[in-house]
């Protein structure tokens, strides 16, 4: 009986725990060192920007959280595809929170997220 019941108690615990982890629908800043390669949404205060229009490519940089050059975490936004933003992406996001879902990978050690499309970025009150 006590064996069951041990039983029945981790079942729980997993489901709970299971359950928890799914239900949580974003990561932040910090925690995203934690999933590159994986498909996630990111949120944060944009802390610094930087639009980089003499280096090749032309990004755009927003960092969450912490400013450039102790930043977290940065948003890239890569010069061919400013053009689909309506406001320039380095003015309209400063210190605004913001959440960015894409594909987490890393530039160095630092995580970041590329966004191709403005959809990726959504505004939080």
């Amino acid at each position: 009986m006590r064996k069951i019941f041990y039983l029945l108690f981790v079942f729980i615990v997993i489901i709970c725990f299971t359950v928890f982890s799914y239900s949580k629908k974003y990561i932040t800043p910090t925690e995203a060192v934690n999933y590159i390669g994986q498909e996630r949404t990111v949120c944060g205060v944009v802390a610094s920007t930087k639009y980089a229009s003499f280096s090749k490519g032309q990004p755009t940089f927003l960092n969450l959280d912490k400013p450039y050059p102790n930043h977290i975490f940065t948003v890239v936004i890569w010069g061919k595809d400013r053009e689909k933003f309506d406001k320039p992406p380095e003015t309209y996001y400063k210190g605004k929170k913001i959440c960015v879902h894409g594909l987490i990978s890393s530039y160095g050690d630092i995580p970041q997220i590329v966004v191709s499309d403005p959809l990726q970025i959504t505004l939080m009150k």
